[in-house]
């Protein structure tokens, strides 16, 4: 059972660098089989698993949630994992237990705003503490204004970001 994991979880990771409607061809070609397969097997061999225990959990889990897991197989853009989420939000989810502010819906509803931004600064290759610094200061600049026109430019993805807030950006 194992190995059948890792098996596809091998053979996704073989395709990381291509481009999403490749990958979708090449998960349809080499990662879907693995996956039909590891559904076969849990259908046929759930039957002789103990009535309970940690096993019998995860047969359970994986079959009933066998379409959801399937999902990345019809998109080369969706990622077979929330391994990522999971790490982006690890952080916020350790650290929650420290932070005062948190202990009304106002202050989680904060807590999550400002770490949505952290997190988005992150993904389009932002140093947090840069970008938050600067939109504190240019939306300052903007407080009499009487349009929000202004916030498309900084918006993260935006390429009037002055080049100090960015990562460098590495050599493969």
């Amino acid at each position: 059972l194992m190995k059948q994991i890792q098996a596809i979880y091998r053979e996704e990771g073989k395709l990381s660098d291509l481009p999403s409607q490749e990958r979708l061809v090449q998960r349809q070609l080499v990662v879907k089989p693995l996956v039909d397969a590891f559904f076969v097997y849990l259908k046929q061999n759930e039957p002789r698993i103990p009535k309970s225990g940690k096993m019998k959990e995860a047969f359970t889990y994986a079959l009933n949630q066998e379409r959801y897991l399937k999902v990345f197989l019809e998109d080369g853009d969706v990622p077979m994992d929330n391994n990522a989420s999971e790490r982006a939000i690890r952080g916020f989810c350790i650290g929650k237990k420290n932070w005062e502010m948190i202990d009304t819906v106002n202050g989680a509803t904060s807590s999550a705003i400002i770490y949505s931004i952290a997190e988005t600064a992150k993904a389009n290759n932002l140093k947090p503490f840069e970008y938050f610094e600067y939109l504190l200061t240019e939306i300052l600049k903007h407080e009499n204004d009487t349009g929000n026109g202004f916030l498309k430019d900084l918006l993260p993805w935006s390429e009037a970001l002055p080049e100090h807030i960015r990562k460098p950006k590495t050599s493969k």
